[in-house]
């Protein structure tokens, strides 16, 4: 029989490591997303220019996460070796360089908060192609809590305050190509998850493993895309000349690539339905800060739209882990747990 004094040391070694995984990703995340609308919304320098170059922000992101993936294990002394046929790394790679630059361009055109409300709205392309890709079956709850979310997030899309106004175009935000830009988003950010998902069953593989192959793929192509566009030494002049952007660039690679850490760390200790309500909260203080941070007005209706996303998100959860048996391994989770992104 366990004593007293052994149970508590375990609660308190618990809520000890809860604290921590919590603390890591919203401290992590919060900045990073908060990090994403000062460079691409707000003007550096005595000239006040913009700094347009998403692509870029990807490579760098991707520099810094291949090189750290490398380093871990190299560290645990596990082989470099790929798993699977690097094509498949590949086209993990290119969903999520699309993706990726599609939340970074979106943000010329809608504000943060819509960015990442939207976002919540993955559940249904994730199902599509959980569908397509893996034959799944879902139940109709499960499209219950898609409808309600995509509904509270088109609420609070369609019905802004004032004019939240873009430094892209002379005027009120352009919804409609703002929109398009987060409709791509959803629709690779779905398929990145659920074929990494699909990867990880089909082989035995480290996360890590993946992570360092898939970036490593990731920065040849962005660095590839970044020539043929002419756009690599136009950025690299931009920060010579703002260097306070270098250092927002700097910490904005820093936080995402330590979020991977505090993510794995997560799902591996307390398990998916933990980490699910983690990244909801996270969502929510997210859109709060950057509310209050970069002024952005919110209208009742987009309030209405904000408790509909984050009750269903919330309720979906929390009935879940009354009904459901304990989460799986990290290895083997949800599609919707992708191992890449910081900024579910």
């Amino acid at each position: 029989m366990e004593s007293p004094v052994v149970a508590v040391n375990v609660k308190e070694n618990k809520l000890l490591k809860g604290a921590f995984a919590v603390a890591g990703i919203m401290v992590t995340l919060v900045i990073y997303g908060l990090l994403q609308e000062k460079i691409m919304r707000i003007p550096y320098g005595p000239d006040k220019e913009y700094f347009k170059y998403s692509l870029f922000l990807v490579f760098c992101n991707r520099l810094t996460t291949s090189a750290v993936s490398a380093v871990s294990l190299l560290a645990s002394k596990k082989a470099l070796d790929p798993v699977a046929p690097v094509y498949k790394y590949c086209l993990v790679s290119v969903s999520n360089i699309l993706t990726t630059t599609c939340q970074y361009e979106a943000l010329k055109y809608v504000s943060f908060p819509v960015q990442t409300l939207a976002k919540c709205a993955k559940m249904i392309p994730v199902m599509v192609w959980g569908t397509l890709i893996m034959q799944k079956r879902y139940k109709g709850l499960d499209y219950m809590w898609a409808v309600l979310v995509t509904i509270g997030c088109s609420v609070f899309i369609l019905y802004p305050a004032g004019d939240d106004i873009s430094p892209y175009k002379n005027g009120k935000e352009s919804t409609v190509w703002g929109m398009s830009l987060m409709l791509g988003y959803l629709g690779f950010d779905g398929f990145t998850s659920t074929f990494q998902d699909k990867l990880f069953k089909g082989y035995n593989m480290e996360i890590h493993n993946q992570i360092f192959y898939t970036t490593v793929c990731s920065c040849v192509l962005s660095l590839t895309g970044l020539v043929l566009q002419g756009q690599l030494l136009s950025a690299v002049d931009f920060i010579y000349r703002h260097s306070d952007c270098l250092y927002d660039i700097a910490l904005l690679s820093t936080v995402a690539t330590a979020s991977q850490f505090f993510i794995s760390y997560t799902i591996r200790t307390f398990g998916a339905l933990t980490f699910a309500t983690v990244m909801t909260t996270r969502q929510l203080i997210s859109i709060l800060f950057s509310c209050l941070w970069f002024t952005h007005p919110l209208s009742p209706l987009q309030w209405v739209g904000a408790v509909i996303v984050f009750g269903s998100l919330y309720a979906k959860t929390f009935l879940r882990s009354n009904t459901q048996k304990p989460p799986p391994p990290a290895d083997v989770e949800d599609k919707e747990l992708n191992p890449l992104k910081g900024n579910p």
